[in-house]
């Protein structure tokens, strides 16, 4: 709808308003012409003023009973106040006076989106396209777009705003719009054909550009996407999204340095970003460099002190480098922050555990395993833990529960053998050995971590011969 700047004609409003309630008070000398009651009636829409706006309109059509403009003001302001049934009979009124008039359509499909007519807005703005053409036929499309969005066709989404750029391919509304379509439709196939036949006609579009990066980067084509990206910043170099999502192409190709590169190039374009000193120090922490990884996440904590996440990663290259106090310090801040986690209470359970203080560390496995009784990772702690520290009868009653819950993972079963060695139960640790043996195999190696010296006892040794023949004939 038009809009006027009324602080800039103050001056015009004001006698167009005294002219208004000079006609309501029925002064022959006073006239307005339509325009003059649009203007007024806009005044009191931006006031939202609605009432006053609807009693200008109303006078106005006593005036001009054959505008179908003024019939299209008064079913704006019938949407604005939720009269939409009356607002959709008004609306054919200005239909017959004016019928090839972009916001009939428009306030229609608003009228029927707010009654749940969803399918009936969508029928309207196709009807609609076939008449208007150019500029109109866009409005009309991203109004269609909406509709489909909103009652969740998201692939019809796409093609509306395939369609738009297939009109106009700089478009850059429909442009930004697609990338996130592109992603949440998973249609980088068609994208990609899209913005190539973009790029053939405006190879300077750096939209258009990165769009064809974020599309390889959804189908995993990441030296695709990162050159699409490189066309990106050379037409743009402070276009910082397309060096963040360069980043993380670098990364999933793992080309640490690289990443590095382009991403504190995002920082020398913008403002500080938790996000990103996160990623340059997990680059950092990918290459062993953890005294940087710490300085990057230390600098992403001081940016967003709640995320917990940023307090683990710094008590992981603290766990690298075996300074397992400071790992701990870190870990107490994370757990703070979210105490369930069951990352941060395996991790400081481990610590506690090098550090032989065996009571805290069960503590914390079995804060782990209540989050996620199923796991095995927790269970594995917590037996090794209770094993390490002779706690044998212990860890046989923990393997039973484990073994139930998580229905016989035979990772379980080799550590149930494990603790059965270790508290003298030879007979019963060499079935529960076999038990594991046969179902993976594989897993011997955490058996023998556990204790390698098992590997001296006889009838271990033949029991994994045996299963190595039976392997081998396999």
């Amino acid at each position: 709808m038009h809009e006027h700047s009324f602080r800039e004609n103050a001056d015009e409003i004001e006698d167009l308003l005294k002219q208004y309630e000079d006609l309501r008070a029925g002064k022959k000398s006073s006239f307005l012409e339509e325009e003059s009651f649009e203007l007024i009636i806009e005044y009191f829409n931006e006031k939202n003023n609605f009432i006053k706006a609807l009693e200008v309109v109303d006078t106005a059509l006593d005036y001009f009973p054959y505008s179908g403009l003024l019939f299209i003001k008064k079913a704006d302001v019938l949407v604005a106040t939720g009269h939409y049934n009356e607002a959709l009979d008004v609306l054919q009124q200005a239909e017959f006076f004016d019928a090839d008039n972009i916001d009939i359509f428009i306030l229609k499909t608003d009228a029927c989106l707010a009654l749940d007519l969803h399918e009936k807005a969508a029928d309207l703005l196709q009807e609609a396209l076939l008449i208007f053409e150019n500029e109109d036929k866009i409005e009309l499309l991203f109004e269609l777009a909406d509709v489909y969005d909103d009652y969740e066709e998201f692939d019809k989404v796409f093609d509306c705003l395939e369609l738009i750029l297939e009109q106009e391919p700089v478009n850059e509304e429909a442009l930004y719009k697609i990338c996130f379509w592109t992603d949440f439709t998973g249609r980088n196939e068609e994208s990609i054909r899209l913005h190539q036949r973009i790029i053939d006609e405006h190879p300077y579009s750096e939209l258009a550009w990165f769009n064809l990066g974020s599309a390889y980067q959804g189908l995993k084509l990441y030296e695709k996407a990162i050159d699409a990206y490189m066309y990106a910043v050379v037409i743009n170099d402070k276009f910082d999204y397309a060096y963040r999502n360069m980043g993380d192409a670098y990364i999933r190709l793992h080309k640490y340095k690289e990443a590095i590169e382009v991403l504190e190039k995002v920082g020398e374009i913008t403002r500080p970003e938790d996000v990103i000193f996160e990623a340059i120090g997990h680059c950092y922490h990918k290459l062993g460099k953890f005294a940087t990884a710490r300085f990057n996440y230390r600098k992403a904590s001081h940016i967003n002190s709640s995320d917990s996440k940023l307090h683990y990663k710094i008590a992981l290259t603290y766990i690298h480098e075996q300074k397992w106090e400071r790992a701990i310090t870190h870990l107490e801040n994370a757990l703070r922050i979210h105490k369930n986690t069951p990352e941060y209470n395996l991790a400081i359970g481990q610590c506690l555990m090098q550090l032989k203080n065996y009571k805290e560390a069960v503590h914390y496995f079995s804060m782990a395993i209540r989050s996620r009784p199923k796991n095995v990772r927790g269970w594995k702690a917590l037996i090794t833990c209770l094993y390490q520290s002779q706690h044998f009868e212990e860890a046989i009653r923990q393997c039973n529960a484990a073994l139930k819950l998580t229905e016989e993972k035979p990772l379980l079963l080799f550590l149930y053998s494990g603790v059965l060695f270790a508290a003298g139960k030879s007979k019963e640790a060499l079935i529960q050995l076999e038990k594991g043996l046969k179902r993976s195999p594989n897993l011997i190696k955490s058996f023998i971590e556990l204790n390698p010296a098992i590997l001296q006892n006889s009838q271990v040794v033949d029991l994994l011969a045996l299963y190595r023949k039976v392997k081998g004939k396999k």
